[in-house]
């Protein structure tokens, strides 16, 4: 009888970890932080109620996104060796229609949280639900449905606080929008042969190493620029100045090193450097100076 309890208890955690990590935590904690950051940029210091809420919306928002994202790309997956072993692919979830509901569940409330916030923060939400459902997997998947689904958690973020608009949004959406394709694109130049077995033929996997490098090394140079403009339009310190220059700087010399080598090795070295290195001490810079 005891051992019978284990065993349920057991498979009862593992479904837990299963669906868990079918709503991708660490991409999930990466967009709430940088919600919530953007939240602190508009001048919610001190608002901590709605900066809470905001958290909440776009943590639980996201969560669900990304089990969506997971589901649909699931058949697409399980054809390549970096993928085939996550949750729906490998079958630890199946049918993989049951993560549906909780996928539901999440974006519902995360939907409601940003209509109680503000109707700006709503729309920037469906909107970014939208953008991740639909029109995936063609063309570049960045340009424009990426974009739109990235940018939608620093929307909801700020008009948690504000419902204006000004040239310090529309840089951090920018941002955004030029890092996102040194995130998406290095990772797949690195595992590029499995992305053409797997039948995968747009950019950047269609076209010649030699040029998609060479792209990403100028997209470099245009967030590096906009990383800056940052700066002034936002009223920053020099903590931030300084770090921006570092972390922009650190960007193009990685994508240079790659457009020289054009080695996955270099590929995914961008790629982990763009994550949280990157995005994260961007947006801790931009708190830390508007903190103190």
């Amino acid at each position: 009888m005891r051992r019978h309890k284990v065993d349920y208890f057991s498979r009862i955690i593992t479904s837990v970890r299963n669906y868990f990590e079918a709503l991708k935590p660490r991409e999930t904690f990466l967009i709430t932080f940088l919600g919530i950051s953007s939240s602190v940029i508009a001048g919610g210091w001190g608002e901590w109620g709605r900066i809470t809420i905001a958290g909440i919306s776009i943590l639980l928002g996201s969560a669900g996104v990304n089990g969506l994202t997971n589901y649909l790309d699931r058949e697409l997956d399980a054809k390549m060796e970096r993928t085939r072993r996550r949750p729906l692919p490998s079958k630890r979830i199946y049918p993989p229609e049951k993560i549906l509901p909780l996928v539901a569940i999440l974006i519902i409330i995360g939907l409601v949280l940003a209509w109680w916030l503000h109707p700006y923060a709503f729309i920037a939400g469906v909107v970014g639900v939208i953008a991740s459902a639909v029109y995936r997997k063609r063309f570049t998947c960045v340009f424009p449905q990426g974009a739109l689904a990235s940018i939608a958690p620093i929307l909801i973020g700020w008009f948690a606080i504000s419902a204006s608009f000004s040239w310090e949004l529309v840089l951090l959406c920018l941002l955004i929008a030029f890092w996102l394709p040194l995130h998406v694109w290095s990772v797949m130049i690195s595992y590029r042969d499995q992305y053409l077995k797997a039948g995968i033929s747009f950019f950047p996997i269609g076209v010649d190493v030699k040029d998609s490098t060479k792209i990403l090394f100028a997209f470099s140079l245009i967030l590096y620029i906009t990383s800056v403009a940052l700066y002034f339009a936002a009223d920053l310190g020099t903590i931030y100045l300084i770090l921006a220059n570092i972390m922009g700087l650190l960007m193009i010399y990685s994508s240079l090193q790659l457009v020289r080598s054009r080695a996955s090795l270099e590929a995914w070295r961008l790629y982990k450097l763009s994550s949280f290195p990157y995005l994260g001490i961007i947006f801790i810079a931009m708190c830390l100076d508007l903190l103190l």
